[in-house]
């Protein structure tokens, strides 16, 4: 079932098993399954708490409310699915039909929870320091990300300063939401000057909203960085 890395990392063969399950499987009538959710709920303290820990100790000038934010920024749908899929999650995912039908294997929010709940397997397998070593590998591209990190600001916020010092502005509007309306997600656009420059999904508005701009401030900045700080060259297609 599991892959070779994640059995690596969680020798508990029965909680990784379940770490996979999602709630549509085990609640399919013929099976007899434990899902995810309760280890989702434990993963994401665990996360909590490493990325808390590391935040405070890399940044002691930080005020709680710059580290909360940044910690905000790190802890998120968008980047836990993104951990997910390094890892090759979605393929090993124990999906009830319709969710499978409906794509789940590919769903962020079905991914960051499978994370969430692979972390609380390794916490529960291998105990904090392990699970810590687990959480800082397949998390470091967030937490070293200079968008992640700067002065603790949200993406928002740092795309719109980034925009500004090249004459330009951001907006977003939402294109589309999908599922019920106690569990809602929402897909969300960002423009410049008024032109789409890319789309995310997220839990709420806000929180689409905000991996918008971590997207595409990560390509606007990566781009820079490659062309090199001359005039202009950091502008890649804006």
């Amino acid at each position: 079932m599991a892959n070779h890395s994640l059995s690596e990392r969680i020798h508990d063969g029965e909680l990784l098993r379940q770490a996979l399950t999602h709630s549509s499987y085990a609640n399919e009538g013929y099976r007899k399954e434990v899902h995810n959710e309760r280890l989702e709920f434990l993963g994401d303290a665990v996360l909590q708490l490493v990325v808390t820990e590391w935040l405070f100790a890399k940044n002691p000038q930080w005020t709680e409310g710059q580290l909360s934010q940044a910690r905000a920024a790190i802890v998120c749908e968008a980047t836990l699915a993104e951990a997910a899929e390094s890892l090759n999650v979605g393929p090993l995912l124990r999906l009830g039909r319709g969710e499978e039908r409906s794509g789940g294997r590919k769903k962020p929010s079905l991914l960051a929870d499978a994370m969430e709940a692979i972390i609380g397997a390794s916490y529960l397998s291998e105990g904090f320091d392990r699970a810590r070593e687990f959480v800082l590998e397949t998390m470091g591209f967030a937490l070293n990300s200079v968008e992640g990190r700067e002065a603790g600001r949200d993406h928002k916020t740092a795309l719109n300063d980034w925009l500004r010092r090249h004459g330009k502005e951001a907006s977003y509007q939402v294109v589309a939401s999908y599922g019920p309306d106690h569990a809602k997600t929402f897909e969300v656009e960002v423009l410049v000057n008024g032109e789409p420059q890319g789309r995310a999904i997220g839990r709420s508005k806000k929180e689409a909203e905000q991996q918008a701009a971590r997207q595409l401030l990560k390509e606007l900045t990566v781009v820079s960085t490659a062309d090199g700080p001359s005039p202009g060259a950091d502008q890649p297609r804006l």
